[in-house]
C-alpha cells in the first residue's frame, strides 16, 4: 500500500522551504528531513514521527499514536501517528513541528 500523497503535500507546506529539506523515499514511505536528520515520514498508515526518546512514554498515551517497530524491534524514539489524529490542520502541525524540532535538535549530517 502506497503513501498518502495528500498528506505529504501538506507535510510539505509545513516544513517544506525550510532550509535543509530533503525528501528520501524510505520506510514504505516518504521521509522528510532536516540537515540530514528524518524528522517525519508520511507511510501508508499516517505519519511517522521522530521524537526525543525521553519523552516516548508520554507522547505514546496520546490517542492514535503507537510505538514504531522495525521488525519485530520497537525502536526508542520513534512513534507512528494514524491518519485519523492527524487529520486536523493544527494535529498534523503539532506532530510536524515535533518531529521537526528535534531533528533540528540533532548535528547536522
Amino acid at each position: 500500500m502506497p503513501y498518502d500523497e495528500t498528506l505529504a503535500d501538506r507535510v510539505r507546506k509545513l516544513i517544506g522551504d525550510d532550509p535543509g529539506y530533503v525528501e528520501k523515499r524510505m520506510f514504505r514511505g516518504l521521509a522528510m528531513m532536516l540537515d540530514g536528520n528524518m524528522a517525519v515520514c508520511v507511510n501508508p498508515t499516517g505519519l511517522l514521527v521522530r521524537i526525543d526518546p525521553a519523552t516516548q512514554d508520554t507522547v505514546l498515551s496520546g490517542p492514535g499514536v503507537r510505538r514504531f517497530v522495525m521488525g519485530e524491534r520497537p525502536m526508542k524514539g520513534w512513534v507512528e501517528v494514524d491518519t485519523g489524529a492527524i487529520a486536523t490542520a493544527a494535529a498534523l502541525r503539532k506532530w510536524v513541528r515535533r518531529g521537526a524540532d528535534y531533528a533540528r535538535s540533532l548535528p547536522s549530517k
